[in-house]
């Protein structure tokens, strides 16, 4: 019982040493322990581990007529048969349900970030790379991006808008690269698979903190995007959470109706936030 829980928490001491045997050939046979790692199922690949449980689901689901209320469940199942990924469809049905979240936490709380858009893909970014090394890889690109403006301002070179984002795309690419090459030998493990799509979702967000930086300050530049990070994360956990998979995946019609009317509710609602209700409790309070 001690081995088995010394191999749950401690994953990868256990690999050094998979096969445990009795000290004496008299006592009881040879007992064999597989590792067994807890890996992150990423949904964004067409992995067994993320597309075979989603369409067991599907193809277990029992459906009543077309007609009025099951129109989606059929697409969905008639799509999957012909080789459509299941998880493909439930990030499909999983994004507007995220874009309503971002959307009313900025509505009714005031939390600011990079539109909606952004803070999206984030969260997407988040699923397929893990969200501490997803994490680690944005502050990498922001910190060269506002060294490369610091450098320009020191030189006093003055360039226009469009060349100066090519120069910190070049510097950017060239850090990423940097940190690639150093991973092997940092023992990075989730680097050693990673695709252009996450890297390319983060350089993305870069081009938006610099305009924040020249319209307005460092700091300020900074604030917007730790909350773009808060969103991506609170995003990341609705894409992740199993569940709420399942349920968007077996009752689409239900998702998106809800979705669609909380989004109109939203657009019409013209009261302060939550968080201006803070900033401005005295002026309130006075009157």
């Amino acid at each position: 019982m001690l081995v088995l829980a010394f191999t749950f928490f401690f994953p990868s001491v256990a690999k050094a040493q998979t096969r445990i045997t009795s000290p004496s050939p008299s006592s009881l046979p040879v007992a064999t322990i597989e590792p067994t790692e807890a890996s992150r199922v990423d949904i964004t690949q067409k992995s067994e581990e993320a597309v075979g449980p989603l369409e067991k689901l599907i193809k277990e689901q029992t459906l009543s007529s077309v007609w009025p209320f099951n129109p989606l469940k059929y697409a969905i199942k008639d799509a999957v048969n012909s080789g459509i990924p299941a998880n493909t469809i439930v990030l499909l049905l999983l994004l507007p349900v995220v874009a309503t979240v971002i959307a009313a936490t900025r509505q009714l709380i005031g939390i600011r970030g990079f539109g909606i858009f952004l803070p999206a893909a984030l969260s997407v970014t988040f699923v397929a790379i893990g969200p501490t090394l997803g994490i680690i890889l944005f502050l990498i690109i922001g910190a060269i991006s506002m060294l490369v403006r610091l450098i320009t301002r020191k030189l006093k070179l003055r360039l226009q808008y469009l060349p100066k984002m090519a120069l910190i795309l070049w510097f950017v690419s060239f850090g990423i690269l940097g940190v690639l090459f150093i991973s092997p030998y940092a023992n990075i493990e989730g680097l050693k698979n990673v695709s252009i799509f996450p890297v390319l979702v983060l350089t993305l967000l870069v081009e938006d903190f610099t305009k924040i930086q020249l319209g307005k300050s460092i700091k300020t530049a900074m604030g917007i995007t730790s909350q773009t990070l808060l969103l991506a994360l609170l995003s990341y956990l609705f894409l992740t959470f199993a569940p709420f998979q399942k349920y968007v995946l077996l009752n689409p019609e239900i998702s998106l109706f809800v979705t669609f009317t909380i989004d109109i509710i939203l657009g019409r609602y013209i009261g302060l936030r939550f968080m201006e209700y803070k900033r401005f409790r005295k002026l309130i309070s006075g009157k």
